[in-house]
């Protein structure tokens, strides 16, 4: 289980981050948006584990609350975050959450230089309980060796309890021919011949 600790939210949205503090709210059930705050350090720690698909349990003075990290907002030059939303979840209902796929290895046709792979989607949709989302799945592409292999939503190992919403049938990686970059024609300088033109005619002269 993912915890992370958070206080009633006091003073300006200016103050908490000047003492690594990251201003948040939860919501959800029903329940009105409640202000919070939470360590800049701990959230990062608990947002590389979980992203936004796994289970986060709030505890506040006590009380413990599940949720998953519906939104953040970021700075648009340092990237560091400024405000997190958490919604509030049921462990015991289903929820539909996009899950990243992270590619490994290095296909055997790249190796041998008959293409270049081609990745056409990076997150799929599925369904389960909070407690059985895994955080993302892995798509080793090692085994690609040919100009005609792909790989589908179809072809991806769910965990127990995980039902795929995106269609099967998709490509999610396949392989493509190298494009070579045809050669430039030179440009003629016409300018410049007639510049020469000219110094001709004049010589002549």
């Amino acid at each position: 289980m993912i915890t992370l600790e958070a206080t009633q939210r006091t003073g300006s949205p200016a103050a908490l981050r000047e003492q690594d503090m990251i201003p948040a709210v939860y919501y959800g059930a029903g329940k009105d948006a409640v202000s919070i705050a939470v360590p800049a350090k701990d959230f990062i720690k608990v947002y590389k584990e979980a992203g936004e698909n796994t289970a986060v349990t709030l505890t506040i003075g006590g009380e413990k609350i599940s949720t998953i990290i519906h939104d953040m907002q970021r700075d648009a030059v340092s990237g560091d975050v400024l405000h997190v939303d958490f919604l509030i979840i049921d462990m015991k209902k289903e929820l539909e959450v996009a899950i990243p796929l992270e590619f490994t290895g290095v296909s055997e046709a790249e190796k041998a230089g008959l293409g270049t792979v081609v990745k056409s989607i990076y997150e799929v949709e599925v369904r389960a309980l909070p407690n059985d989302l895994p955080h993302n799945f892995e798509i080793d592409i090692s085994g690609l060796a040919s100009l005609e292999d792909q790989i589908h939503v179809k072809d991806i190992k769910l965990p127990k309890g995980v039902t795929m919403i995106t269609d099967g049938e998709e490509v999610v990686v396949s392989i493509a021919h190298f494009v070579e970059e045809a050669e430039e024609a030179p440009v003629l300088d016409l300018s410049a011949i007639e510049v020469e033109k000219k110094g001709k005619i004049e010589d002549e002269e």
